[in-house]
């Protein structure tokens, strides 16, 4: 007789029921010990293909491959043990059938660990979100601006400024949400057309870009702690890590080079 190990994160029924309350804290995370600290305070974390950018200095997300994405959803489980790990399915991964879309999903969640996926596209990918989530794969869905669409939108790209396409936007959202997804991220949508699909769904909307009521936000982990010299409008900034690395890697440079590192605290007799 096997013992099951019990579940101690906040799980995916828990993050769906949190519609309408109170708005859910997310934070992309890339590695363990930034994941341990995020993992405090967050009730989910991404672990999105934008590493390839963020880290690995890609121009944008389409090279990231499915063993990046493994390999970074590893780390961030390692370094974490409260907050859902929801990790991205890669460009390519997905989009030519629900079969591939499943193995792949299979693959991410097994060798990770993860608590579900994530995937880009609305009315197109509601065959796949439907088969994902009817065979045990719980998926986090994203429309609006999606990063792995970018050569077909022509850049990265506000949606919603014409009114006139909020109708498709909007079927988008209810697509995936009938389809099945237990959230829904809405990036880059003018908050107008964001605060509608939230009111018109019925699962959560987590904005990034989008408006102030959606039912929970994320960003990029990296963006918001002020290690990008030039974030996006949507993100405030909450630290400035980048000059405080900045101002200690040359403080170091200085005492190396007058010797005043290491001093008798540092070495050993």
């Amino acid at each position: 007789m096997s013992v099951q190990k019990q579940i101690r994160r906040i799980t995916v029924p828990e993050i769906r029921a949190r519609k309408g309350g109170v708005p859910l804290v997310s934070l992309t995370a890339y590695h363990a010990h930034t994941a341990g600290i995020v993992d405090r305070y967050a009730d989910f974390m991404l672990v999105g293909d934008s590493v390839g950018m963020v880290m690995h200095g890609m121009d944008s997300t389409i090279g990231v491959s499915m063993e990046m994405m493994i390999m970074h959803g590893q780390a961030v489980m390692r370094g974490s043990s409260r907050a859902l790990v929801v990790v991205d399915m890669p460009f390519g991964s997905y989009e030519e059938s629900p079969q591939i879309a499943f193995r792949n999903a299979v693959r991410i969640m097994a060798e990770t660990g993860c608590g579900a996926v994530k995937l880009e596209g609305g009315v197109q990918m509601a065959e796949t979100i439907s088969f994902l989530t009817k065979r045990g794969i719980p998926v986090l869905a994203h429309i609006g601006l999606t990063p792995q669409a970018v050569h077909v939108m022509g850049g990265y790209k506000v949606q919603g400024r014409d009114q006139a396409l909020w109708d498709l936007i909007k079927q988008d959202a209810q697509a995936v949400a009938d389809a099945g997804a237990f959230g829904i991220v809405l990036e880059g949508i003018v908050e107008p057309l964001a605060r509608e699909i939230t009111a018109q769904v019925a699962v959560p909307t987590i904005g990034i870009g989008a408006s102030a009521e959606c039912d929970g936000q994320i960003l990029v982990l990296e963006d918001m702690l002020g290690l990008n010299d030039k974030p996006a409008k949507f993100v405030r900034q909450y630290g400035a890590i980048g000059a405080a690395i900045d101002e200690a890697v040359k403080t170091y440079a200085e005492d190396v080079k007058s010797r005043s590192f290491p001093d008798e605290r540092h070495i050993y007799r």
